[in-house]
């Protein structure tokens, strides 16, 4: 794409006056960098992304509400992680977070296991255990 067709479409980062970094060929057919304030297909796929990861935390909510789910499983989705991740984060295997997601399970878990994953979410032992959702 040539500098002067490198789109400057309305998003969410022209609201704020932020402009992202895009490389584009100058006039001498060299890649250069140049400024974008959007680009309206980026901005469709980011914005069907960002509903679908509400929609799955909107569930998971639901899962913990009803007793389905544990807090780990609402704090792995509201910080965007999913079980590899946040194996690797806590350092247990893929299994044992796994095992964790389960109600029954997390409720005997022991105090140590706890603050690994509070921790890694940046929270008290205490809201792990009583999320406010």
């Amino acid at each position: 794409m040539k500098k002067n067709e490198v789109p400057q479409d309305e998003s969410c980062l022209s609201k704020v006056n932020i402009k992202e970094v895009v490389y584009a060929v100058d006039e001498q057919g060299n890649y250069d960098k140049t400024l974008s304030s959007g680009w309206e297909t980026k901005n469709k796929v980011l914005n069907e992304s960002l509903e679908l990861i509400e929609e799955r935390l909107k569930e998971t909510k639901e899962a913990l509400l009803a007793g389905t789910a544990s807090p780990i499983a609402y704090y792995m989705e509201l910080h965007r992680m999913d079980v590899t991740i946040l194996a690797s984060y806590v350092g247990f295997w893929k299994f044992k977070v796994k095992r964790h997601l389960r109600p029954k399970v997390f409720a005997r878990l022991k105090k140590r296991t706890l603050k690994k994953y509070a921790e890694v979410f940046d929270i008290s032992v205490s809201e792990l255990k009583n999320p406010k959702v």
